[in-house]
């Protein structure tokens, strides 16, 4: 929904449009693996369809191919003379944009381990009803402000920096190594069956992919969430990320740089499967091919001329859109896993009051669903108070 830290579009990890956002932040791969097969599977621009009078000129060898190349950079962009500069502006992007959000994914995660340093407002809702809210991002963001300074909204950036660069390299190294030039495109021609197979082949190769960038980068989202949460107790216990990798090691060994490791894969694996099964069945179900957009309704064929149809339109947005829903759902496996990466680390938000002391992910995800705080953190705007929650209504 990942966020990351390896995880991917900062969108995909909210419950409705404030959720979207706010959660989004953390996610980081997601995104970009299901897009990277959405790339493949969506039918040929119909400029390029074969004509009866027009026919098809023969295939002639890709960039890739023509230098003997595995590949190119991330997301097969160029050829292997420019890979390396490929590579490095998908790092520097990646690390421009995760700078931008981080304030929104520091202020998710505070709100995650339940810290609540200010008193719920009085509103009402759309009924005309008295209704308790919680502090939004902007009112988050000024109290650190006024606590930290400016510089207190990018606390743990440094390692989540690295976190994404190493993703990103990883994912790119894993393209040339397992290049996926055996993995047909999805056509419109292709019966069901057949089709099915080739995105079942594509969603395998991006898992492959998500996994292994998010185990490699793990260790050092561990440290960025620790860092950040350490302004609950203001603590300065994990500071550079060489002495927080000592620590780690010396008081939790090597099992602690991967706590929380396993509901953060579970998700990713949820969410590039959900997305893009629903994604093609969707679009082979409910997309009519023979709409377009060009006069009288004529399909590509009777008008090769046409530049696009509605239904490579529709199928774009088709992939954006299950990527929000399914994003909703995996949600608790994003907020299970940035609890255990802070619990019982030695840091009050990790500790009681704040949070039990967990025996494994599966005894916080029962707590947190008994609770009825399974989502909690993924809205950022709209916050109501729970009926759990320790505020009441006077």
């Amino acid at each position: 929904m990942g966020a990351s830290d390896p995880e991917v579009a900062p969108w995909a990890r909210g419950g409705g449009a404030a959720g979207m956002a706010g959660a989004g932040a953390g996610a980081g791969a997601r995104g970009g693996a299901a897009a990277g097969v959405e790339a493949r599977a969506r039918d040929p621009p119909p400029a390029h369809r074969a004509h009866p009078r027009h026919p098809r000129p023969a295939a002639q060898p890709s960039a890739r191919r023509m230098d003997g190349g595995p590949g190119g950079g991330p997301g097969g962009l160029g050829s292997g003379d420019n890979a390396p500069t490929t590579e490095a502006l998908f790092v520097a992007l990646g690390a421009g944009v995760t700078a931008l959000s981080h304030p929104l994914l520091y202020v998710k995660l505070l709100i995650q381990v339940g810290h609540e340093p200010m008193p719920p407002t009085l509103g009402t809702n759309v009924l005309g009803r008295k209704v308790l809210y919680l502090p939004s991002f902007f009112t988050y963001a000024k109290y650190i402000v006024q606590v930290d300074g400016k510089i207190g909204l990018f606390r743990g950036l440094s390692p989540r920096l690295m976190s994404n660069a190493l993703s990103t390299v990883t994912r790119g190294s894993m393209k040339k190594v397992f290049p996926p030039d055996e993995i047909e495109q999805v056509s419109n021609k292709d019966d069901m069956k057949t089709s099915l197979k080739k995105v079942v082949k594509e969603t395998s190769y991006e898992m492959m992919m998500q996994c292994v960038s998010r185990m490699l980068a793990h260790p050092l989202h561990v440290i960025s969430m620790r860092c950040m949460v350490q302004f609950v107790g203001r603590e300065a216990k994990y500071s550079g990320v060489l002495s927080s990798i000592g620590k780690i090691f010396k008081e939790e060994g090597l099992l602690g740089f991967f706590v929380g490791l396993i509901p953060h894969l579970l998700g990713d694996v949820v969410f590039l499967w959900g997305c893009n099964l629903l994604a093609h069945f969707i679009n082979a179900y409910l997309v009519d091919d023979s709409v377009s957009d060009t006069p009288g309704g004529l399909g590509n064929d009777q008008n090769p001329g046409s530049q696009f149809s509605q239904a490579l339109a529709i199928r774009s947005y088709t992939k954006f859109v299950m990527g929000i829903a399914v994003s909703m759902l995996t949600y608790p496996f994003l907020l299970v896993g940035d609890l255990m990466a802070v619990n019982n680390c030695g840091l009050q938000a990790g500790l009681p009051p704040y949070s039990p002391v967990f025996k494994s992910w599966i005894h916080c995800w029962r707590y947190l669903s008994v609770q009825g705080q399974l989502f909690r953190g993924s809205s950022l705007l709209f916050r109501r108070v729970s009926s759990g929650s320790c505020f009441a209504l006077e």
